[in-house]
């Protein structure tokens, strides 16, 4: 194994702030100079990403590397599993699919992975200077240990120096690190380094003698206490980032009011940030069919259970309510799973998904859909087909990437709506998506199509005009890709100002600049 070194942040729990301050890191070792890429063995997510080579993996890496300033690679994630029911998972291993497992078939499994996570791990070691390492959950869940891959026993493979984090903001901040702490056999205690408290409200000051009580107690070191903040953006990936997103209230009263669908088996939610983010738009992830008449368009996500998440709308009343919603005169707009839904029947004859071979779509588009064993993973480029929608982005080169096992056949009156000119950088000539002759109404299967500025504006712009709000007067069209780097900064700042980040560089044995 190459001289690269090793930092990793384990969690009291889920949801502490692991996947920041791995990102933040990620941010400031770059800002020093240092060649540094994020890692996580293994991870759950309902989002992620397909790299330029075409393969899958989880997008809080991928935020990583953003920050880190480099492209993301499956190495970086080298076990990705993603929810297809209550009991089981897809199974992705170096951005491949190998399909669906229960959890004891996955237990069974793993201990074969265990060569394939180190083999991940030694090759960005050879490429980089440093490595940053998110740990899982809590690093103490003592019924798991022997089936841990992604804990200790990775920060025994790795020789990573750890950093324990804790979110003070959930409360039992001492019995969350200290009883985490305590719980480490000897061994692990000693690759623990210190903690950070994370999510304080008020100044951090005040905390102080909390601090000395937690160093006397445990020996180690607290290399800092993190505010809580409202001000610093970053894409998030679980069902605990998504609940805080559920009903917001309408706060501006001009604003394009746009309602996600929240299916129960939702994924690549991080498809609509750039609306969550921008002033013209008021985002709402929403359950009840009753709210639907509130909004100015209505999106609905990738599933991973297309199939079953539209019997769960059917069975709520949702799916009539999206029809009448369409019927009144609203946008609908579906991707991946939700373009599929759109559709006049979905078909699951080799029971990819479900149980369930044949089920009625939402009607909203003249097509049909048949889901097929092959997984299309792939980076696109594109362009909007003109006579197929009113607006088109400003003639710009769209990017975007395709995750999905099913192929939508329009029955004549939708019409193709982006012609994809590369795939995985090569040339190709293919048309994507549908939409409607009314304008309203289309689906694609790109993923990322709305981060895309020029396109993403020309579709506000379009939602205006149908809905008589004057946008232009809340702000001007921004960049989210410029918008990105500035939350990655802002976070490394805040995480440099509050955490010694010289006593962590000393901890590592490296130096805070280099030539």
């Amino acid at each position: 194994m190459s001289s690269a070194k090793s930092i990793m942040f384990l969690g009291t729990g889920s949801d502490v702030g692991k996947s920041l301050l791995a990102a933040a890191f990620c941010r400031i070792f770059k800002n020093l100079g240092y060649r540094v890429a994020p890692f996580k063995a293994q991870n759950m997510a309902l989002n992620s990403f397909i790299t330029p080579e075409g393969g899958e993996m989880g997008r809080a890496q991928v935020v990583q590397a953003e920050a880190a300033g480099i492209e993301p690679h499956v190495d970086m994630n080298p076990i990705l599993l993603k929810p297809t029911s209550q009991m089981g998972s897809q199974v992705i291993v170096l951005g491949r699919a190998l399909g669906n497992y229960s959890a004891k078939e996955y237990y069974e499994y793993k201990k074969e992975l265990v060569p394939i996570v180190k083999g991940a791990f030694e090759r960005l070691c050879a490429q980089n200077d440093l490595i940053v390492i998110e740990g899982a959950g809590s690093a103490v869940e003592l019924n798991l240990k022997e089936h841990d891959l992604v804990n200790m026993a990775m920060a025994e493979m790795a020789d990573a120096r750890c950093i324990l984090v804790g979110d003070i903001d959930r409360g039992g901040i001492f019995a969350a690190l200290l009883g985490s702490y305590s719980l480490l056999s000897a061994g692990e205690r000693d690759r623990v380094a210190g903690f950070i408290v994370n999510k304080f409200r008020g100044d951090p000051r005040l905390f102080e003698e909390g601090v000395q009580i937690l160093q006397s107690r445990s020996g180690v070191p607290v290399f800092g206490v993190v505010p809580y903040f409202e001000n610093i953006f970053l894409p998030e990936e679980d069902s605990v980032a998504l609940g805080r997103r559920m009903n917001k209230t309408n706060e501006n009263p001009r604003a394009i009011r746009i309602g996600v669908v929240r299916l129960p088996f939702i994924s690549n939610y991080t498809d609509f940030d750039p609306f969550e983010r921008d002033p013209r738009i008021e985002l709402v992830y929403f359950d009840g069919p009753a709210q639907i008449f509130g909004f100015d368009a209505v999106l609905i996500p990738g599933s991973k259970n297309t199939i079953e998440d539209l019997a769960a709308m059917r069975k709520t009343g949702m799916a009539d309510a999206l029809c009448a919603f369409h019927k009144s005169g609203g946008a609908v707009v579906g991707l991946c799973g939700g373009y599929q839904m759109m559709g006049a029947v979905v078909r699951d004859p080799h029971g990819i998904e479900s149980s369930i071979d044949t089920i009625p779509g939402l009607g909203l588009l003249d097509m049909e859909t048949e889901m097929y064993p092959e997984k299309m993973t792939s980076q696109v480029e594109a362009g909007v087909i003109p006579e197929s929608l009113p607006f088109s982005g400003c003639g710009e080169v769209l990017s975007g990437y395709e995750i999905h096992m099913g192929r939508s056949v329009s029955g004549g009156k939708a019409k193709p709506l982006f012609k994809i000119s590369m795939r995985d950088g090569k040339p190709v000539d293919v048309e994507d998506g549908l939409a409607q002759p009314d304008g309203r109404t289309w689906g694609t299967y790109i993923h990322g199509i709305f981060d895309n500025d020029g396109f993403r504006n020309s579709f506000i712009q379009d939602l205006a005009k149908r809905s008589g709000r004057d946008v232009a007067a809340l702000c001007k069209p921004f960049s989210f890709r410029l918008w990105k780097e500035e939350q990655y900064d802002r976070l490394a700042d805040l995480v440099c100002k509050h955490v010694d980040v010289g006593r962590v560089l000393e901890m590592l044995g490296i130096e805070g600049f280099r030539d």
